[in-house]
């Protein structure tokens, strides 16, 4: 089994490589020389960056404000591109994020489907938060939902299945 494990890592962000529509995700993390990166689905980097947000959110909350947890993203944004060459250890199947409250950190844990790979990172509530809040910018560069069945809509058009057939343009 391949196990990479980062303890707040210098670096640690979803990107992605290609144009909208047809992007690969990924997960990086680097250590000094050190660089995985992980591939992942859309949907997954979507939904981690709405859990991580919500359990600093829940801590936060629980310790009255006590964590070394920002209330919300701070000054700067992490805009560069995924380290080259972009080489992924797997592709994700699980992901699982949990709060070490004696390290004040949060935890998150990918693994493969055949769980003969994992990349577990430890964040600081800092670290954590722009990690989420970058995921989100990325996961929203891609293409517009459709305002009616929320589907990306094509640039060439989009057969809506709420429209009853009829492209949209």
């Amino acid at each position: 089994m391949t196990q990479f494990e980062f303890d707040r890592p210098q670096r640690f962000v979803a990107g992605t490589v290609g144009q909208p529509g047809e992007r690969e995700f990924y997960l990086q993390a680097r250590n000094n020389v050190e660089v995985v990166s992980v591939a992942v689905e859309k949907e997954q980097v979507r939904v981690l960056a709405e859990r991580v947000d919500a359990l600093l959110n829940h801590v936060l909350a629980a310790t009255n404000g006590s964590a070394a947890i920002p209330a919300m993203h701070l000054g700067s944004d992490d805009l560069g591109p995924l380290e080259v060459p972009l080489e992924s250890a797997f592709q994700v199947q699980t992901l699982s994020i949990t709060w070490d409250s004696a390290k004040e950190c949060v935890t998150i844990e990918a693994t493969s489907e055949e769980e003969d790979g994992s990349l577990t990172v430890h964040l600081s509530g800092l670290q954590a938060r722009a990690f989420a809040h970058r995921a989100v910018a990325v996961v929203s560069a891609g293409r517009k939902p459709c305002p009616i069945c929320s589907q990306p809509l094509d640039p060439r058009g989009h057969l809506c299945p709420r429209a009853n057939g009829y492209r949209r343009r």
